[in-house]
């Protein structure tokens, strides 16, 4: 099995900055993509960014210049850099990672427990 576990979040006041973390362990033969969703109350859950093995990345437009998500293939971790936040950025940011747990299997997706970021007015 593949763990997640995400740090990072907080409360902040708009036009300030957070980092978000996220370190996959377990059982992990690769890891494809990798990526941040986000959920806010009475809302979908929704791509924010995310990232390929290679390094080339996507993101939401509304986060389009603001964050900016990295990856260490050495360290299984995904990093979301988050500046200039707005309130509408308030949500939980779940991890998520596309990976192989062993090479016989199937690539599947693992999600994080999420962390509340919280951006005041």
């Amino acid at each position: 099995q593949v763990q997640l576990v995400e740090s990072g979040g907080g409360l902040v006041q708009a036009g300030g900055s957070l980092r978000l973390s996220c370190a996959a362990s377990g059982s992990i033969f690769s890891i494809n993509d990798m990526g941040w969703y986000r959920q806010a109350p009475g809302k979908q859950r929704e791509l924010v960014a995310t990232i390929t093995t290679t390094g080339t990345t996507s993101y939401a437009d509304s986060v389009k210049g603001r964050f900016t998500i990295s990856r260490d293939n050495a360290k299984n971790t995904v990093n979301l850099q988050m500046n200039s936040l707005k309130p509408e950025d308030t949500a939980v940011y779940y991890c998520n990672v596309r990976a192989r747990e062993q090479f016989t299997m199937p690539v599947s997706d693992y999600w994080g427990q999420g962390t509340q970021v919280t951006v005041s007015s």
